[in-house]
């Protein structure tokens, strides 16, 4: 039975380790607090993943790394490199594989469809730091010291997923409260399901033809963040959702008061035009097919997965 090691118990660590756990794998879930989903087959440690030394003892004998952890998100540009930084070395000294997640902010503005096989020219600092995690990683890839890939996802959706859009709409759409956005509320917006990204991570890690590039999470939805509101109303039987977008002074307020927010207008790009993934190649090559929309809108509206 192989060993397979999980970075971080958020919404996307937690259902990699449940669902690679639940096809007869053994998982060794490793965070701060040494929290992760209980399970017979899922050995939770509690280790700083930062430390190199601790993290390669954790590697050793394991087949593959799947990082769904992350610093905060207002600490990404100075935590985030040594992070990533510890984590390609010790898979490295460890021979363990390593299946990065990671997102589509390192292409920065394109018109068109997101592939994969775009260049990296990032707009935004956060932007900068995915682009540079990626391109070391692909460097040790290419001189032979691990095998690395990436799997790419938009914003999420799914239960316990962090995004603008469950930290901010959900929640009014659901109370029958006004949702206020920092970002266009009309375009198209790729939306990745929780478990879709899992999915994806495992079925990097399961071959040995998908090592070396990134792939991308099959989205669930390219509804405007309005419509998708309305579609959520619609499934929770809430009124009509009333979204507005802030004014210049009301963001201004908001970025001077939260640190989070603070990180949002850099983004706005994402959201103030069109934003679509191409996952062909994911879905092709490794079959995995986006989750049902109304599935994921019962699980945010309440109603379970």
């Amino acid at each position: 039975m192989s060993v397979h090691v999980v970075t971080g118990a958020g919404p996307i660590g937690t259902a990699t380790a449940r669902l690679l756990a639940a096809s007869g794998e053994r998982v060794r879930v490793v965070t701060r607090g040494g929290g992760g989903p209980e399970h017979p087959l899922v050995e939770r440690v509690a280790a700083d993943i930062t430390d190199g030394d601790r993290l390669t003892e954790l590697l050793r004998g394991a087949r593959t790394l799947y990082n769904a952890a992350a610093p905060a998100y207002q600490d990404w540009r100075t935590a985030f490199p040594p992070l990533a930084a510890s984590l390609l070395a010790a898979a490295g000294r460890a021979g363990t594989d390593y299946v990065m997640l990671g997102n589509v902010y390192g292409y920065g503005p394109v018109d068109g469809p997101l592939s994969p096989g775009l260049p990296l020219r990032p707009t935004s600092d956060k932007g900068r730091v995915r682009a540079a995690i990626w391109e070391e990683a692909l460097a040790a890839h290419e001189a032979g010291r691990v095998r690395v890939a990436e799997v790419r996802a938009s914003d999420y959706l799914g239960d316990r997923a962090l995004s603008l859009f469950t930290w901010t709409v959900v929640p009014a759409v659901l109370a029958g409260t006004e949702a206020l956005l920092p970002v266009g509320l009309d375009e198209a917006h790729a939306w990745s399901y929780v478990d879709d990204v899992a999915r994806t991570l495992i079925a990097v890690g399961g071959r040995e033809d998908t090592w070396g590039r990134a792939w991308h999470v099959p989205s669930t939805s390219e509804l405007s963040v309005r419509a998708l509101a309305d579609r959520l109303a619609e499934t929770a039987g809430a009124p009509e959702p009333r979204l507005r977008r802030m004014t210049p002074g009301e963001l201004a307020e908001q970025v001077a008061r939260d640190a989070v927010m603070a990180e949002i207008p850099e983004m706005a790009y994402m959201y103030d035009a069109a934003l679509r993934l191409d996952a062909s190649d994911t879905e092709a090559v490794l079959g995995v097919r986006a989750t049902p929309l109304d599935l994921v809108l019962k699980e945010l509206a309440g109603g379970g997965s």
